[in-house]
């Protein structure tokens, strides 16, 4: 399925985020600043506080490894916070802004899930197991999630101005229900895990375990999105803006270098 076929105009409703600065480089770069300290919270929160008392497995390893990423990411969020760099590297940029959330907002919550897991009556193995279908169900969201988007696209539903586009949510609310169904799967099996191994256990740390694992696929979800537009910054140059940080104009197919 590959996105060269498509036109700029194919394209065109993606540039919404943009034409409203919420994807700036300059937003980006007051967003970048706040993400340092969430991530060094959710890092404290996860391995500290919520893993604490866990026998989740390979938790040492997870924590350095992790500790290692995470380290870098806060390394270029502050590289790419500052004007004289991003407004050069907007693509870079844009892909930093990507790892930034599906770290936040993605993987932090999924080992929220899997520590809290690890604090019940499981055996190594089952916890190991339910980590394997938890992320296979996570792989076929992203995957339908693509496939989805990628019809969109060749139906000309990202198009500016067709009945399509402003229509879109009806025909869209329809297309996400393979998504909710797969989603869905895994939270239901989630709760009967837990409702297995959770015998004495509080209440409110299970309904953590699960907003959190809705967060994690929520987070799939959105990540073809995040991808286009990234593919589309590299591609078309009206996916960029200029030096006064204004949205470039549409018409160039494609960006130099």
């Amino acid at each position: 399925m590959a996105l060269n076929k498509l036109t700029e105009k194919d394209f065109t409703v993606l540039r919404g985020s943009l034409e409203s600065g919420r994807q700036s480089p300059n937003s980006f770069g007051g967003m970048f600043i706040l993400s340092i300290f969430l991530q060094t919270l959710m890092f404290f929160l996860t391995y500290v506080v919520v893993a604490d008392k866990s026998d989740y497995p390979f938790q040492e390893y997870m924590f350095i490894i992790h500790l290692i990423i995470t380290i870098i990411i806060i390394l270029l969020s502050v590289i790419y916070a500052i004007p004289a760099v991003y407004m050069k590297k907007q693509k870079s940029q844009y892909l930093v802004s990507i790892i930034i959330s599906q770290n936040l907002f993605g993987a932090f919550p999924y080992l929220f899930t899997l520590f809290i897991a690890g604090r019940s009556n499981s055996t190594e193995n089952s916890l190991l197991v339910m980590t394997i279908i938890t992320l296979l169900i996570g792989m076929l969201i992203f995957i339908a999630t693509y496939v989805r988007f990628y019809i969109l696209l060749q139906k000309g539903d990202y198009r500016k101005g067709s009945k399509k586009d402003k229509l879109r949510g009806r025909f869209e609310t329809k297309s996400y229900l393979p998504m909710a169904i797969i989603g869905g799967v895994g939270v239901v099996y989630i709760i009967q895990y837990m409702a297995r191994n959770f015998y004495f256990f509080p209440l409110d740390f299970m309904l953590i375990a699960i907003i959190c694992l809705v967060i994690f696929y929520a987070m799939l979800f959105v990540l073809p999105e995040q991808l286009v537009i990234l593919y589309c910054k590299y591609r078309f140059d009206s996916f960029n803006f200029n030096e006064n940080g204004n949205l470039k104009p549409m018409g160039t197919d494609r960006k130099d270098a």
